[in-house]
């Protein structure tokens, strides 16, 4: 145990590392509700998983689109005009959408909304993993960094379907996106307070391609294995609620997100201090790989207690995997490529689990609530085979 524990203690003890690390969850647990509680308030307003599935997609693609924009503003002009910015708009944006399905409007001014809301977020999760990357340049310090970045994610993750659940359980779907709203505010203000743009580096004015980093064939071909890694994710957020749906236990759906991220957190927790031989490019297809069969379980376990085994299994790998990725997005990126590469990743991941929320709630709608599952399954086999295709490189500091 202490083997396991001295690695994360002596990290944390760095100059602000610990304030940064609490920083990053509390900035970023919005991320971990707003989904959800986005896709049941739209759910409880329209009454149709496809309608509400289809506005969630288009906030998330919204978001795709402006991720790469806001990055190369960042690397040319620096972070905190942009984080200003986007602040106060996102908020106002969010409330526009709740006064427009809550006030059953039409469905093309409901997506209209969903789209303006999703132009504006706070690059919060781009900018605390290029300051992770512009902090420690040894691959091993990054593998710790990154590795605690993707378990404090999954910690929002975990943390935050449980308060969305515990708002429906003790309000509704209307407050619960409501009391998500402010907590938006909330994050850009931590945010803003906060240590974490102390560590801040600028790059110099370089000359740079229009499409920037997606001029490496090799970074743009990790970004197409994200994409389709992000639809299996849009895919399982969707079949949570579905099947807490199908069962008539619609707070089921915050219970089985939480399992699910408590089991990401732990497993990101278990490989960041593990030490492995394969190649990252080779780590990612063996994590890849291994969540197919706990995905597929989702669709032929009804009793609950085993419901949440899978569910927590199915998560083991999410955070390791998500830590390589990021890993490998620092080693690929040259400097002057550093925010705008992250917010590339951003844009395949947002738009990966877009689609795939859309996908899920049409194969829900359609067929019934497992399907979703079942396509998520073949998605991340396909996956775990195209990432074979990645060839090792050294690191770009």
């Amino acid at each position: 145990m202490k083997h396991f524990i001295r690695p994360y203690a002596e990290f944390l003890r760095l100059p602000d590392v610990g304030r940064m690390v609490l920083v990053a969850w509390l900035s970023r647990l919005p991320t971990g509700m707003m989904g959800l509680s986005m896709l049941l308030f739209l759910r409880d307003a329209l009454s149709s998983f496809k309608l509400a599935g289809t506005a969630v997609g288009a906030y998330f693609i919204a978001m795709a689109v402006s991720a790469p924009v806001q990055g190369r503003i960042i690397d040319r002009h620096g972070p905190q005009k942009l984080l200003r910015v986007t602040g106060i708009a996102q908020p106002l944006t969010l409330l526009a959408l709740f006064v427009a399905a809550y006030f059953k409007m039409s469905f093309p001014l409901i997506i209209g909304a969903a789209i303006l809301a999703g132009l504006f977020p706070a690059p919060i999760t781009t900018l605390t993993r290029t300051v992770w990357r512009q902090r420690f340049t040894d691959e091993s310090a990054r593998k710790m960094a990154f590795s605690v970045d993707a378990v404090t994610m999954e910690l929002c993750f975990t943390v935050g379907p449980l308060l969305v659940a515990l708002m429906i359980a003790l309000s509704n779907p209307s407050v619960g996106f409501l009391i998500t709203t402010a907590m938006v505010f909330a994050a850009f203000l931590i945010f803003m307070a906060s240590p974490v743009l102390n560590y801040w580096q600028q790059s110099s004015v370089e000359e740079r391609h229009l499409l920037g980093p997606l001029t490496d064939p090799q970074l743009l071909w990790l970004f197409a294995v994200t994409f389709g890694l992000a639809i299996a994710f849009g895919l399982l957020e969707v079949g949570y609620p579905a099947l807490a749906t199908s069962l008539s236990l619609p707070a089921l759906a915050g219970v089985l997100y939480a399992v699910n991220s408590a089991g990401s957190a732990v497993g990101g927790a278990v490989y960041g201090v593990m030490r492995i031989k394969l190649s990252l490019e080779r780590q990612f297809g063996v994590l890849l790989s291994m969540m197919v069969l706990p995905l597929l379980l989702h669709a032929w376990v009804s009793q609950l207690l085993l419901l949440g085994v899978v569910a927590f299994v199915a998560g083991a790998t999410i955070a390791p995997s998500m830590a390589v990725q990021s890993i490998l997005v620092s080693r690929m990126a040259p400097q002057k490529y550093a925010t705008e590469a992250f917010t590339w990743s951003s844009t395949f991941i947002v738009s990966g689990i877009g689609a795939g929320m859309a996908l899920g709630g049409m194969l829900a709608e359609t067929y019934n609530a497992t399907t979703p599952f079942v396509v998520a399954a073949l998605v991340m086999a396909a996956i775990a085979v195209l990432s074979l295709l990645l060839r090792r490189r050294n690191a770009v500091h």
